[in-house]
């Protein structure tokens, strides 16, 4: 005879509801930690887009994601030419702010050059970019779709294309156009503000100017060999695309993840208390039955394997709930959720540890309880 089992059985209906409300607080314990792995995944995405392995960037900064670095355009041509590199190219970030379907559009515009690295990872409807001007690759966040015409700037682009899963550590989505609409939509003034500049006397330099060059390496060529020659420059800098995704994760993510560490673990926390404070009053609520139990002659071992497996059942059931609703509602949230395998299976073991410490308190009661008890009106 399980006694666990008989006593769920009879407060069924109490039980299953305790088992949804502990569900939806591990439920957002889980929601935290997809959160978290979104984050990271999206602060990488654009950096591992172009699939390249060195960042030239302005000297002294670390650019072009942590700071704002500018550099010319012709530094592409004698980083192609360093032996090793495979191919080069300039590419630009930008966030802009434009309307759609008479609604606000926020965008992080990507210029590239069609024939050198830079561009969409994969195009998953339409095409890639094949005129110099004004068309336009977008990612599927951003509602667009193929034929549609857009204004960004002072300019209106054709939709092209659409990719996915492109966006910034913002969780802006991105849209790529060629690296001179985007250098034009960069540095053009209005003609108001123009004539304010040419009334001040104000030259304007150069266009051709980007916020990385971006290489992608021979196969046999070493990352920190081709970067130590660029370093050799003295007016630029170079980060190794590893080097690109430790900086992106601590400058842009590091005080994300400690916050949502810090709340997780409270989470935690108050999901102990509140199992072990369930198991306590299910305990108590049987303290006349536990006597009973030791008058009769029913080992320890008996009554802690009740009150261990209620708790553990708790648990797991409530586990099982909280991970299937956020697997169910994942796709709504406004950012990414990540929800991988071993991160639900790390949290159902402390689930279970948290569960066992937490059925400490009740076990501590019901081994107190007076055998006497059971005689008493």
């Amino acid at each position: 005879m399980n006694l666990a089992y008989r006593d769920i059985r009879h407060g069924f209906g109490r039980f299953i509801l305790t088992c949804i409300g502990l569900g939806l607080l591990l439920g957002v314990v889980l929601a935290m930690i997809g959160i978290y792995r979104g984050l990271v995944v999206d602060a990488l995405t654009i950096a591992r887009a172009p699939a390249v392995d060195l960042w030239i960037v302005e000297a002294n900064t670390r650019g072009p994601f942590a700071e704002a670095s500018r550099i010319p355009g012709d530094v592409r041509e004698a980083v192609a030419r360093i032996a090793g590199v495979e191919s080069a190219g300039g590419i630009t970030y930008q966030t802009v702010e434009t309307e759609h379907m008479a609604a606000k559009l926020r965008l992080y515009v990507i210029g590239y050059e069609p024939t050198r690295p830079g561009g969409p990872p994969e195009i998953l409807a339409g095409r890639g970019i094949a005129r110099s001007h004004y068309e336009m690759v977008a990612d599927q966040s951003t509602g667009l779709a193929l034929g549609d015409r857009l204004r960004v700037g002072r300019n209106t682009f054709s939709v092209v294309g659409l990719t996915r899963h492109q966006v910034s550590s913002g969780g802006d989505p991105a849209v790529y156009i060629t690296l001179s609409d985007a250098q034009k939509l960069q540095f053009d003034l209005a003609p108001s503000a123009a004539r304010i500049q040419q009334a001040r006397g104000a030259v304007g330099g150069s266009r051709d100017t980007v916020n990385a060059v971006v290489a992608r390496l021979q196969p046999n060529a070493s990352p920190e060999a081709v970067a130590e020659t660029v370093r050799r420059w003295k007016h630029q800098a170079a980060i190794t695309q590893e080097a690109q995704e430790q900086i992106l994760i601590r400058s842009l993510v590091d005080r994300a993840r400690r916050q949502i560490g810090l709340f997780t673990s409270l989470l935690l926390v108050v999901s102990a208390v509140i199992i072990a404070l369930i198991i306590y009053t299910m305990t108590m609520e049987k303290t006349k039955q536990i006597a009973t139990l030791k008058l009769i002659g029913a080992p320890d071992r008996t009554i802690v394997g009740m009150i261990v497996q209620q708790a553990l059942a708790l648990g797991l059931i409530g586990f099982s709930i909280g991970a299937t609703l956020i697997a169910s509602v994942s796709d709504y949230f406004p950012r990414r959720v990540i929800l991988e395998v071993d991160n639900i299976l790390t949290l159902g073991l402390v689930v279970v540890a948290v569960c066992l410490m937490a059925s400490g308190l009740g076990v501590r009661a019901a081994l107190r309880v007076d055998p006497a008890t059971a005689l008493g009106s």
